[in-house]
């Protein structure tokens, strides 16, 4: 049996929600299901989740803007516990164009699943984001230009304190870099450490997820720091 997590189900197919659903709850975890951007509000409303399952194309908008949403909502929370205890997002798309595979990342997803998926990778997705993270050394603080990540914490602050909105993904992410400053680390090492071993994921993800990183970090070729591409390889992290 699985370690339970509590699952947000948000897809407008009766016949495929209610057969995920009864999968999910046989898996052991706690699932709340919706069909609509409304009724999956309302939950949110009520109740915190620990994975979000959400379908791009809802009758009342889409999934990318309530990702975005959710995660406007995170970086607006008073608590910083309850910012960094954010859902994790596992968007699922009949669309196949990697422009929509980016907008989603983009919009904070932190896994991306392509219709028609096997039940036993969605799954295994599902299992690697309700995983708890392992415990950081409590306390350690590393400056990236005018930003600092907070180790212990684990969330990232501007030079006036202020907390910025990175998904537990790119915090993850973030903090394997960091770890493992100055080493080439490849994608499957990437994406073994981050999305877990055995979960299936393209390799071109950890390329979305550097750039967001990138953007988010505000990083310009005159940074003290520098996320390098090895060719061949992957990425490393260099610091001044």
């Amino acid at each position: 049996m699985l370690e339970p997590g509590r699952i947000l189900l948000v897809e407008d197919d009766d016949h495929l929600r209610l057969t995920l659903a009864d999968v999910l709850r046989d898996e052991g975890y706690s699932v709340a299901a919706a069909a609509t951007v409304k009724s999956a509000n309302s939950l949110l409303e009520s109740a915190s989740f620990d994975v979000v399952i959400l379908d791009v194309m809802l009758p009342d908008g889409d999934g990318y803007a309530m990702c975005t949403a959710l995660r406007a909502r995170d970086a607006a929370a008073h608590d910083a516990a309850a910012l960094r205890q954010g859902a994790r997002i596992l968007m699922l798309t009949a669309r196949t164009l990697e422009d929509d595979l980016v907008k989603g990342f983009d919009a904070g997803a932190d896994d991306y699943l392509k219709k028609p998926y096997r039940l036993r990778e969605l799954l295994v997705r599902v299992r690697a984001l309700v995983r708890r993270p392992t415990a950081p050394v409590a306390g350690t603080k590393v400056r990236l230009g005018d930003v600092v990540v907070d180790h212990g914490a684990r969330c990232v602050r501007d030079e006036h304190g202020h907390e910025l909105a990175f998904t537990p993904t790119e915090i993850d992410l973030l903090l394997l870099l960091i770890d493992s400053a100055g080493r080439a680390l490849s994608r499957n090492e990437i994406l073994d450490k981050v999305w877990g071993k055995d979960v299936v994921v393209d390799e071109r993800t950890v390329d979305n997820f550097v750039s967001s990183l990138k953007k988010k970090l505000r990083w310009t070729p005159t940074s003290p720091f520098a996320i390098k591409t090895v060719r061949g390889v992957g990425y490393r992290l260099e610091m001044a």
